[in-house]
């Protein structure tokens, strides 16, 4: 069961501005990355459901947050399809993201007030998650549709809140692109996390990563 309900999870998101992406294979490895971004001062993070047996690596990750980093809500991410939502559901995930809009996710999520997070590429399809009571939506990919995309939507539409993955680097310049154009938050992975540093294990080097990434969001935002 979800520790954190819709509500939660959106403050956390709106507060901090930021949700890392992340996946590894090796859960010890995934709890160490998780660990770093929480002392960093993040507290929404999403976990990709990627390669074999990701569900398991998810599990024992899951149980190290609620444990090391009490404050922390925890997510799935890269999530198409209904069933696959509802097994992260039964593993605790505090919110599902996808790469695109499917409405029996939308269903599952919402009979358990966990917030559903998809993928869109158009204004239609924005609008269409919105009626299934997505409040928040995903721009993907962030780094084709660029921010000019998110100031054209939110003219008619100033209601949508906007987290924009794909192309999202930690610099003041590309950060300040996408909040002035109106995102309500970003994701980020691999330029959050270069395989250098995961090669390297250099956990402090993630921390202080993320503690800057969202001391820039907060100048931008103030």
């Amino acid at each position: 069961m979800a520790k954190f309900d819709q509500l939660a999870v959106w403050n956390k998101m709106q507060e901090t501005g930021m949700v890392p992406v992340f996946y590894h294979k090796e859960a010890k490895v995934a709890q160490q990355v998780v660990k770093a971004c929480y002392e960093g001062g993040v507290r929404v993070f999403e976990f990709t459901n990627r390669g074999d047996f990701a569900h398991e690596v998810f599990a024992e990750v899951i149980r190290f947050s609620r444990a090391e980093c009490p404050e922390l809500a925890l997510g799935v991410g890269s999530v198409i399809d209904a069933p696959t939502a509802a097994l992260y559901l039964q593993l605790g995930a505090d919110f599902v993201v996808g790469p695109m809009f499917n409405a029996e996710i939308s269903r599952v999520c919402n009979r358990r007030s966990i917030p559903y997070i998809p993928g869109c590429g158009t204004v239609s399809e924005v609008s269409l998650a919105q009626e299934t009571g997505c409040q928040i939506c995903k721009i993907f990919p962030g780094d084709v549709l660029g921010p000019k995309f998110v100031k054209g939507l939110r003219a008619p539409m100033p209601w949508s809140k906007l987290m924009v993955t794909g192309g999202v680097e930690p610099t003041e310049e590309n950060l300040s692109a996408w909040f002035r154009a109106g995102v309500f938050c970003v994701g980020m992975g691999s330029k959050l996390f270069p395989s250098s540093t995961i090669a390297d294990s250099d956990w402090t080097g993630i921390t202080d990563k993320c503690r800057e990434t969202l001391a820039i969001i907060q100048k931008i935002r103030s």
